[in-house]
């Protein structure tokens, strides 16, 4: 990548973490070329927010640029992306490097992969670690695997986007690290929930009782981030408990594909899955206190 302002990158995905990946690209000086959603309104207002095109076709974003960015759902978003007949991102895509953000599971990210050499093109993965606030400030933790010299071609763009970046091995192995780090995330956002839920229904101070918590091996990045929510019931949506039931199935899958039995992993699952059912899924994965404080409806 010689002169980032030359560099065109489109982006596949402009939900909230997607859209702010393209903010901060074009504040950093790179030509976001093309943007595109499957909620075309959205990508219509970034476009105009970047002065960009609002792709139509996923075949238009490829054609605009030379790097794309994917920032999708789930398994069958990845897919379809670059498989639907007719119009794919892998359309006269060679020469074109794919950088994917979602967390998918491994075979698809293998999937991709290959059907983009087949095509002529690169693919690699970044696995986010990271909220939307960071995409927005370019402080993103990055899971990076794929050939290394595409890696290390696309450094420039993923630097803009992150303060730190780890690459961990072949195709396949970020999304299997990233399952993993959302797994004991939300084990820990579970455990969490009960404890101060527990903590609750005794009558004791929530306030005091996670200050307690942070200075002893109760601490946890997820007490910082969650148990003031927790506490208040304010679960504004930053990752929500459909994508944490989603990545926790993931690993869950991995897990007894090898023969790992992980009961702590299902047990949380089942919880996340329990939101989704109640029509909590929407909720950020703090929510998950909803069903186990007292008197809250879901407990």
């Amino acid at each position: 990548m010689s002169d980032k302002s030359k560099t065109k990158i489109g982006v596949v995905g402009v939900g909230r973490m997607g859209a702010n990946m393209a903010r901060r690209l074009a504040d950093q000086g790179f030509l976001v070329s093309a943007v595109y959603d499957v909620r075309r309104e959205s990508a219509i207002a970034l476009a105009a927010e970047l002065n960009c095109r609002a792709a139509e076709k996923l075949a238009e974003v490829t054609s605009a640029s030379d790097f794309i960015l994917t920032v999708v759902t789930d398994d069958k978003a990845m897919r379809d992306i670059f498989t639907t007949p007719g119009d794919n991102l892998l359309v006269g895509a060679e020469g074109r490097t794919f950088i994917n953000f979602a967390t998918v599971s491994p075979q698809v990210h293998l999937d991709v992969e290959a059907a983009a050499h087949h095509a002529g093109a690169a693919a690699i993965e970044a696995c986010m670690a990271s909220s939307i606030t960071q995409a927005r400030q370019g402080t993103l933790y990055l899971i990076l695997a794929g050939d290394s010299a595409v890696v290390d071609q696309a450094a420039p763009l993923l630097a803009a986007l992150s303060s730190a970046r780890r690459y961990v091995g072949a195709t396949g192995r970020a999304a299997q690290v990233k399952a993993l780090v959302n797994m004991v995330m939300n084990i820990n956002t579970a455990g969490l929930a009960e404890g101060l839920a527990i903590g609750d229904a005794l009558g004791l101070d929530l306030s005091v009782l996670r200050d307690i918590f942070s200075q002893t091996g109760a601490n946890s990045r997820v007490l910082e981030t969650d148990g003031a929510d927790m506490q208040n019931r304010e679960h504004d949506c930053y990752f929500s408990a459909a994508h944490a039931a989603k990545d926790s199935g993931i690993a869950v899958t991995l897990a007894e594909n090898i023969g790992v039995p992980v009961p702590l992993a299902e047990a949380t699952l089942a919880q996340y899955r329990l939101m989704i059912e109640k029509g909590l899924g929407e909720l950020d994965k703090s929510g998950i206190a909803e069903l186990t404080f007292k008197g809250r409806g879901g407990s």
